[in-house]
């Protein structure tokens, strides 16, 4: 694992390069991944959109704040994600704002379906659901994990899945909205619990 994890870091990028690269292959009508399709590229666009606003409109509440203050050892928040993904683009924007009050956590990024084999190590219920977020220490050892989505978010799934089968396009239009009415708070109180049980770790 820690020979594939340290791998996939080689070829990570930062969150700016990230955006810059969803972007750049806008502009040539693409989306990132091997697979390109007119839905692909749509989706795309709508998070490059999505990712900009919520870059300036996400605020970090004040405990959260406490919270990424106490790490004081070296971590790398590594994110697998693409362009074209929806929880993605709902949750980067978040968890960039987070890591940016600590020098000591730097966050990384990887594609998805250029790092399959670090997939593999970290699927949700058997599948490559994303993003999905590794937390490693400084000698690269993984510490904990999180994704692809917030736990509020993940039981509204597993609630509508149970009932219905699968996700439809209602519910992921509804899954939208409740990001959005949610503003990021759902995903910061689930790095609290991260981050306390990464702190009771080390101490």
């Amino acid at each position: 694992m820690k020979k594939i994890v340290e791998k996939s870091l080689e070829n990570a990028i930062s969150y700016k390069e990230y955006k810059d690269l969803v972007k750049n292959l806008l502009a040539e009508n693409k989306s990132t991944g091997p697979n390109q399709s007119e839905d692909l590229t749509n989706y795309s666009l709508l998070n490059d959109r999505r990712m900009k606003r919520l870059d300036k409109t996400i605020k970090i509440a004040e405990e959260i704040v406490e919270e990424i203050q106490k790490v004081k050892e070296p971590q790398t928040w590594l994110v697998i994600t693409e362009g074209w993904c929806g929880d993605a683009a709902q949750n980067l924007p978040v968890i960039n704002k987070m890591a940016e009050l600590n020098d000591q956590i730097d966050l990384k990024l990887v594609l998805r379906d250029e790092n399959l084999a670090l997939m593999d190590l970290f699927l949700t219920n058997g599948g490559s659901a994303i993003p999905k977020l590794i937390v490693l220490d400084k000698e690269s050892n993984v510490i904990n994990t999180w994704g692809p989505r917030p736990t509020v978010a993940t039981n509204m799934v597993a609630a509508y899945k149970a009932e219905h089968g699968s996700l439809d396009a209602d519910f992921k239009q509804d899954l939208q909205v409740w990001y959005n009415k949610n503003k990021g708070k759902s995903t910061q109180e689930d790095f609290v619990n991260i981050l306390k049980n990464t702190l009771a770790k080390e101490l």
